[in-house]
């Protein structure tokens, strides 16, 4: 068993893991193909996948203080490079632009349709993967991504209408630094450069979920200060759970790269937190193990220096 000091939480050891890309999916209607990375264990079968949706900018490479663990402890994890990341560099005109929080969602669904052929491109991996568990994960932007595919409604800035966008294949969620409601709570920039954060309806998720949030995280979008990213949490319904990451500002202590230069609050610890408790949550909504998952719970329920874990 392997103990971070820091978080006094304890988790399985990790294995070796292989890592592909790009995968290409052809993508027409998209106007770029959609490049995929996909990292699993070398060992082992029945592995659960995570779907993993990128901050804004980013990219297919970003997270891998996250993906790389997740997938050295028994995940197969997905990461797509979407239209938003500084990689493809689409022009701030670009008539994508004020669709492309549907984008993002079109990809990850391209991405599940295309699971068998995604299995079969990287070495060794085929047949050992179990396609019926599938939990959406992201950050920031890409906490809105996976939250639409459970449930998450967002009004469409271009005709007004909220759609049901979710996707049965989606079983739970991990929403990391994400977006709260919109409305009046918004600010003058986020109205007029994210028109998909004015109007977000929560109340149609019901999917376990696991929400991810730093009580430092306070983002020129919204009025209520850090509290906005804890909406994804108060706001829906069913089984949830609250991360609160003490000292956390957006990137949650550096969640999004190893030496990252727009991580503010650079912190091993908060790293380490992060790691444990989502994967502890992972192994505990796709039913490996629940024992790391109620040992967080239980340590985290008090006087922690790092944060505190809720649930409801």
């Amino acid at each position: 068993m392997t103990t971070h000091r820091t978080t006094g939480l304890t988790g399985p050891e990790p294995t070796p893991t292989v890592a592909v890309k790009p995968i290409v999916l052809a993508a027409p209607r998209r106007g770029e193909d959609l490049h995929v990375r996909v990292c699993a264990p070398v060992t082992g079968g029945n592995l659960p996948i995570v779907l993993f949706a990128h901050g804004f900018g980013s990219d297919l490479d970003g997270y891998a203080p996250l993906t790389d663990h997740w997938a050295s402890h028994g995940f197969v994890v997905i990461q797509a490079t979407h239209l938003d990341s500084k990689r493809l560099g689409l022009a701030a005109d670009d008539p994508r632009g004020p669709q492309m929080w549907r984008h993002r969602v079109r990809d990850m669904k391209r991405i599940l349709d295309e699971l068998k052929s995604l299995e079969g491109a990287v070495p060794g991996l085929a047949g050992r993967v179990d396609r019926s568990r599938v939990v959406a994960a992201g950050h920031s932007f890409g906490g809105q991504t996976a939250g639409i595919l459970v449930g998450l409604r967002v009004k469409d800035p271009q005709t007004g209408v909220a759609e049901d966008l979710s996707d049965s294949r989606v079983l739970a969620t991990i929403q990391l630094a994400t977006a709260g409601k919109g409305g009046d709570e918004l600010t003058p920039f986020a109205h007029e450069n994210l028109p998909w954060l004015r109007d977000q309806d929560f109340s149609r998720i019901t999917a376990p979920g696991l929400v991810v949030a730093g009580d430092k995280d306070d983002l020129p979008l919204s009025t209520r200060g850090p509290a906005w990213t804890s909406d994804p949490y108060t706001l829906s319904r069913g089984d949830k759970s609250l991360l609160t990451v003490f000292g956390g500002e957006h990137f949650l202590g550096g969640v999004s790269g190893y030496q990252v230069a727009e991580t503010t609050d650079e912190d091993p610890g908060r790293v380490a937190l992060v790691q444990q408790v989502t994967l502890a949550f992972l192994r505990h909504v796709t039913g490996i193990d629940d024992a790391d998952w109620e040992t967080a719970r239980t340590v985290l329920a008090g006087d922690h220096p790092l944060g505190r874990l809720e649930s409801k």
